[in-house]
């Protein structure tokens, strides 16, 4: 009986810089929608942070205001600050636990500190929470799951990515690193 396996040039060239942020969409104008579009557009300004900072210190929804805490973690992780940025995702899952996007950000900013297992664990939860983007998701474990060593597990999220999100070149470029053969090859 053949087993496949599965190579990947350049393990550990990844860094947990590529994984993608989900940000949760605040409508209207103002500093909670200036924060959002920040986010989105994968900014870590100055003039980003002030947005959020001034959405959450003045009365919005507590909708409006899970989503700021997420999308301000997002420019936190953009800053590479993952203390600042879990604390806001952790705030944000305090307040609406049911909101996926929460911990699958929350995942990437447990990648940047180092805890793949932790970031693992997290992702599955936005992931069991229907998370809105769920190829992004699927990417970030990928991540995680490389950054550990599991090779096939990483690269099955890389291909979920890539089918979820067939536009997106990013899991396209990750899978093009691995090599798969059958044993005795």
């Amino acid at each position: 009986m053949l087993r496949t396996v599965i190579a990947c040039a350049a393990l550990g060239a990844l860094s947990w810089a590529g994984a993608a942020s989900a940000a949760v969409m605040v409508l209207g104008e103002g500093p909670a929608s200036a924060c959002y579009e920040a986010a989105r557009a994968d900014r870590s300004d100055r003039d980003a942070l002030h947005d959020c900072d001034m959405a959450l210190e003045g009365p919005i929804t507590m909708r409006d205001r899970v989503a700021t805490r997420i999308n301000r973690g997002i420019i936190y992780v953009n800053r590479r600050q993952a203390d600042l940025a879990l604390a806001d995702f952790n705030e944000a899952i305090r307040l609406s636990p049911e909101l996926g996007e929460a911990h699958v950000n929350r995942g990437a900013a447990l990648m940047l500190s180092g805890d793949f297992e932790a970031a693992i664990a997290s992702i599955n939860e936005g992931i069991a929470l229907n998370t809105n983007e769920m190829h992004k998701a699927y990417f970030n474990r990928a991540i995680a799951y490389e950054e550990l060593g599991q090779l096939r597990l990483a690269y099955e999220d890389y291909q979920r990515a890539a089918s979820l999100a067939p536009d997106w070149g990013s899991p396209r470029a990750e899978l093009a690193r691995f090599s798969v053969r059958r044993r005795g090859e």
